[in-house]
């Protein structure tokens, strides 16, 4: 069994702007800075083997602030990304959330959907199954990573999961826990698909 901590980037440019950035690498804020250092905090006591991060340097940047003075690997994946919002990249965040439901099989805009982004978060937890069985992993990501960690350590739909209000928590760190069974399923796109 594979366990995982997962937790957003911190707040970048763009979430202070009311963007959704997608694929677009845009840095931290200055009040990111400051979260990422206080993420670090909270994880303190945990014992962690590695910690994985999309490549994207929000998401980059909050690791290394949050983790880089403990003896931990970092290291980054951009099967980790945001999804690929295509031609709505960095359109206003309400405009491109209206769109989730209907981006559970037909892609954004020369971009992507829930199932592709479901797809290669599974491809990166097998491969990281395969290397870090038994130990205890940090994920930092984007709402894509999520999704695909919630799928791949839940017995949900992707529907279920892309239409469930996002979490927000103050202290922003959630716990999942994976066998390779798990890690064996289809993907399911829509709740009436769970019995067939």
């Amino acid at each position: 069994m594979l366990s995982l901590f997962y937790s957003p980037h911190s707040t970048s440019i763009d979430n202070e702007a009311g963007r959704a950035s997608g694929h677009a690498d845009v840095p931290l804020s200055a009040l990111g800075q400051q979260q990422a250092y206080i993420l670090g905090q909270h994880y303190a006591d945990e014992k962690i083997d590695a910690v994985f991060h999309s490549d994207l340097q929000r998401a980059t940047s909050t690791a290394h602030i949050a983790f880089s003075h403990r003896a931990i690997p970092l290291i980054p994946d951009k099967r980790l990304r945001e999804y690929d919002y295509g031609d709505m990249t960095q359109s206003p965040t309400a405009k491109v959330e209206q769109e989730f439901p209907q981006r559970i099989i037909n892609p954004f805009p020369n971009g992507e959907s829930a199932l592709m982004v479901i797809q290669r978060v599974g491809e990166f937890l097998r491969s990281a199954f395969d290397v870090y069985d038994g130990k205890t992993l940090i994920v930092i990501g984007h709402r894509a990573t999520r999704y695909g960690i919630a799928y791949w350590c839940g017995n949900t739909s992707v529907e279920e999961i892309v239409n469930t209000p996002w979490e927000w928590k103050t202290i922003p760190i959630w716990h999942y826990q994976v066998t390779a069974h798990q890690l064996e399923r289809s993907i399911i796109p829509f709740t009436s698909q769970k019995d067939q």
